[in-house]
């Protein structure tokens, strides 16, 4: 049995209010470096992670580190776990960007999965490089507790396909800052224990 614990980064400045984050480097907040450290004593606590793996952006980097130092396991970098690739919408806000893309804004929040965003990348796209990560888990890290640091989007799409569910489903699955989510795989069967829990974070301001 291979298990993931799929966490997603702190809190950043761009989350409220909502901008596209994407690739942009958002450092955590402080209610975000206190969100990790919970984060790190959560799993602690509960798995002795084998191998810990982070998004190439810092604030997934900075809470993987949170998580390393808890639990003793060295963190190690997967690009494929990195935010969506917004285009010419990051940095902006939704409101910024229904008046520029009235028609593109309004497929993003209806049907996701058919959403061209200008210079950026499809949920079909997104989807490959999560493929890509389990694959790599399921062969490099096969028996093994893995822990995976991520983005809300990416994080969904990797729920999505661990539920076997389509694309179209994208904002049916929320992940909160630091939230844990926990998935067992035996063979090509995926199974879900956790989804988006956060009492470890509950309290902290």
């Amino acid at each position: 049995m291979t298990k993931i614990i799929l966490a997603r980064h702190g809190h950043v400045d761009w989350i409220s209010p909502e901008r596209f984050r994407g690739r942009a480097e958002v450092p955590l907040s402080d209610l975000g470096q206190r969100q990790a450290r919970a984060l790190g004593a959560r799993v602690a606590k509960s798995w002795r992670p084998d191998a810990l793996y982070t998004s190439p952006l810092s604030r997934c980097v900075r809470t993987g580190a949170e998580i390393a130092s808890a639990t003793g396991a060295s963190a190690g970098i997967l690009d494929a776990l990195a935010d969506t690739d917004y285009g010419e919408w990051q940095g902006l806000t939704h409101e910024e960007v229904r008046a520029r893309w009235p028609e593109q804004h309004r497929l993003w929040r209806q049907a996701p999965d058919l959403a061209a965003i200008p210079g950026g990348e499809t949920l079909a796209g997104v989807l490959a490089r999560g493929i890509g990560v389990l694959q790599y888990v399921m062969q490099a890290h096969a028996g093994q507790t893995v822990v995976l640091v991520g983005h809300d989007s990416i994080n969904r799409i990797l729920l999505l396909q661990a539920l076997g569910l389509p694309l179209s489903r994208y904002w049916r699955i929320k992940q909160q800052p630091c939230c844990v989510n926990e998935i067992d795989i035996d063979g090509e069967t995926f199974t879900l224990h956790r989804l988006n829990e956060t009492l470890h974070t509950e309290g902290i301001v």
